[in-house]
């Protein structure tokens, strides 16, 4: 179907600004971009996050990539093309959410400098954390708890990360947490400084 921008009316000036949200739920709303090799933990510290944030009373929402195709992603394959709306549609969602106050958590393997800056550029670059896992390949594959790295290496899957497909390491990002050396607590205590430090509309202690 043919878009046609001219039957196309926004109105997202009349509606009740962010700040006013924000206000409401008590808490500065942001994204917290997970990045790293499939099995670098991802996920574990984006549910780990996302119940510490809920314990401080702080309303989050954990989109993860799995979730995610199963729903409003799952006619996208894993072709490059395909991986790139992916991560769009990702990051309009994402938008939405931090637009309405909710501090927001993706875990997302996103592995290429040009699929994170467009997600940064769709929901803002101010509102972009971005956490690096630099989990090393041999321990992502040691733990393999899908066996995906176990058909990647048969040839069974195709463009896989870290496998078949490159993974650029991000540049500057806000954290790079290692979880082959720091345990689940470590994680958590680096990750809650910086997040916290954003997220609070008052400073607390830890």
């Amino acid at each position: 179907m043919e878009k046609n921008s001219n039957n196309i009316y926004p109105v997202f000036d009349k509606m009740i600004p962010r700040g006013r949200k924000e206000a409401l739920l008590g808490q500065n709303s942001v994204m917290i971009w997970f990045t790293g090799l499939s099995g670098s933990g991802k996920t574990t510290l984006a549910l780990a996050l996302e119940h510490k944030l809920q314990e401080r009373g702080l309303l989050a929402r954990v989109l993860d990539g799995d979730n995610i195709r199963t729903g409003i992603n799952s006619n996208l394959g894993f072709s490059e093309a395909d991986r790139m709306e992916n991560i769009r549609r990702i990051a309009e969602i994402g938008k939405l959410f931090v637009d309405t106050g909710i501090i927001t958590i993706a875990a997302f393997i996103s592995p290429t400098h040009a699929m994170r800056k467009m997600a940064a550029d769709i929901i803002g670059e101010k509102d972009f954390m971005e956490i690096y896992l630099s989990t090393p390949l041999e321990e992502c594959e040691k733990r393999d708890v899908k066996g995906l790295y176990a058909k990647a290496r048969r040839g069974e899957i195709q463009n896989f990360t870290g496998i078949t497909a490159p993974f650029e390491a991000p540049l500057r990002p806000a954290l790079t947490l290692d979880t082959s050396v720091l345990s689940l607590e470590e994680s958590m205590e680096k990750l809650l400084t910086v997040v916290y430090a954003r997220v609070f509309r008052k400073p607390m202690q830890l």
